[in-house]
C-alpha cells in the first residue's frame, strides 16, 4: 500500500469518527462506556428515551467508526470503549492547532505582565 492509499484510508476512518461523534446520543453512549464496559441492555436502560432498535443503530455507527468494540458473551453483547480513534483525531487536528495558540497566549501574557 502506497502513501496515498494510507492517507486516503485515514481520511475515511476520520470521517467515520467525526460522523459518529456528531450525534449527541452517540456521545452519551461513549460517556457511559468511559468508566466501564456495558451490555446493550444496560445502555438501553440508561438511555430510556430511545428504543432498543435505535440504540443498536447508534452502536453500529460507533462500531463502524471503531470507537467501540462489541463482544458477545452468551446472550449478552458487551460494549467496550476504544479511544484510539479519538486519540488519533486529537493528535492530528486538536493538538496541532492548539499548541501554536497556547504559545501565542503565553507570549501575550508575558508581554502584558512584563
Amino acid at each position: 500500500m502506497d502513501e496515498d492509499e494510507k492517507t486516503n484510508q485515514l481520511e475515511i476512518a476520520d470521517d467515520l469518527v467525526f460522523k459518529a461523534l456528531a450525534g449527541s446520543d452517540r456521545r452519551r453512549i461513549l460517556d457511559l462506556l468511559r468508566d466501564a464496559p456495558l451490555t446493550t441492555g444496560a445502555i438501553c436502560k440508561k438511555l430510556h428515551w430511545l428504543n432498543r432498535c435505535t440504540v443498536m443503530q447508534h452502536l453500529g455507527v460507533l462500531e463502524k467508526a471503531r470507537l467501540i468494540i462489541a463482544r458477545k458473551e452468551g446472550r449478552q453483547r458487551w460494549n467496550y470503549l476504544d479511544v484510539s480513534p479519538i486519540q488519533r483525531i486529537h493528535e492530528r487536528w486538536i493538538q496541532a492547532y492548539a499548541t501554536p495558540s497556547a504559545h501565542l497566549l503565553s507570549r501575550w501574557q508575558q508581554q502584558i505582565e512584563g
